[in-house]
């Protein structure tokens, strides 16, 4: 059982920065970042592979957000978001699986094993 640990979340204007980190207890060949927005379904942000490394993206946050492995310690993901905006408030959860995942199939929830609590965000106008 694989623990996932996120932290970084806090309360940014609009056009901000935020780097959130997630820290897992052990391998994942998938690591991605969802959120989900009180009353919404949770939705896929980004995605990186262990090996590659291979990265997805949702549109909503192309060019403005950016998944990394730390690369002294590759259990450890990075989400860094700038341009922030209101729309982009959310629960952020760091979730990840032993199975490789591909553009068709990486932004769906039921894809992954293991989840981690959750670091919330919220951007104000």
């Amino acid at each position: 059982q694989v623990q996932l640990v996120e932290s970084g979340g806090g309360s940014v204007h609009a056009g901000g920065s935020l780097r959130l980190s997630c820290a897992a207890s052990g391998y994942t060949l998938q690591t991605a970042w969802f959120r989900q927005a009180p009353g919404k379904e949770r939705e896929g942000v980004a995605s990186i592979s262990y090996i590659g490394p291979i990265i997805y993206y949702a549109d909503f946050v192309k060019g403005r957000f950016t998944i990394s492995r730390d690369n002294g310690n590759k259990n450890t993901v990075y989400l860094q978001m700038n341009s922030l905006k209101p729309e982009d408030t959310a629960m952020y959860y760091c979730a990840g699986n032993l199975r490789r995942l591909y553009d068709s199939n990486w932004a769906i929830p039921s894809e992954y094993n293991y989840w981690g609590q959750g670091t919330q965000v919220t951007v104000s106008s």
